[in-house]
């Protein structure tokens, strides 16, 4: 893709899976190409443990199945990982390195994402040269321990005053989904909601028909 068509792609998303390699091989096959196929429009990459070459062989299937879906692959944390596996873009924590830095490395053409928490995180993010953002998380999860939840006045600040695409965090379920849509979001992030559901394709359905 061209960095257009990737930022297209991106102003066209709604729902992003964050996961990590789960048991590798053809179970992630079946995964990704189920989920993928069911309405997730963004997959990242988020291994915080496996070494480099483990997450550069997933990275392969990532880029496979995306590519096959035409949708976006995203990596988490690191930017010479992604340049290295023709990843669509990055994602950036607030303790990771700079994104004026990320950018430099991967060009204008690849997508760089921000992970924000609070509403000076968000204004400063509009500053960055980035492409969208994380708000959140909205309610405390097991996937960012010690985080506690923003709740959903942050999620009504990016509302007002996003000028890029950004996506709410934080135990995004079928559950607390319509609270943040009735708070002025339209994008989400999800984890456990697919990668614990026993049938990934129709948990990812059913996300989808509640977004916009």
């Amino acid at each position: 893709m061209t960095g257009d068509e990737r930022r297209a792609c991106l102003a066209q998303a709604r729902l992003y899976l964050c996961t990590g390699i789960r048991d590798g091989g053809d179970d992630l096959e079946r995964f990704l190409d189920a989920v993928l196929s069911a309405g997730v429009d963004i997959v990242q990459l988020r291994e915080k443990t496996a070494p480099v070459d483990v997450q550069r062989d997933a990275a392969k299937v990532f880029r496979r199945l995306t590519e096959k879906h035409a949708k976006l692959f995203i990596v988490n944390d690191d930017p010479n990982l992604a340049a290295s596996t023709d990843a669509d873009g990055v994602h950036l924590g607030q303790e990771d390195e700079a994104p004026e830095k990320a950018r430099a490395l991967l060009g204008e053409d690849l997508l760089i994402g921000r992970s924000t928490h609070a509403p000076e995180e968000l204004l400063r993010a509009l500053d960055e040269p980035v492409d969208y953002f994380g708000v959140g998380p909205v309610n405390e999860t097991p996937t960012k321990p010690g985080r506690k939840g923003v709740g959903l006045d942050y999620v009504r600040f990016a509302a007002e005053r996003a000028t890029l695409p950004f996506f709410v965090t934080g135990g995004m379920t079928t559950e607390t989904i319509p609270a943040v849509l009735h708070a002025g979001a339209a994008r989400v992030v999800v984890v456990r909601a697919l990668t614990e559901a026993t049938d990934p394709a129709a948990a990812a359905k059913e996300l989808r028909a509640l977004l916009p």
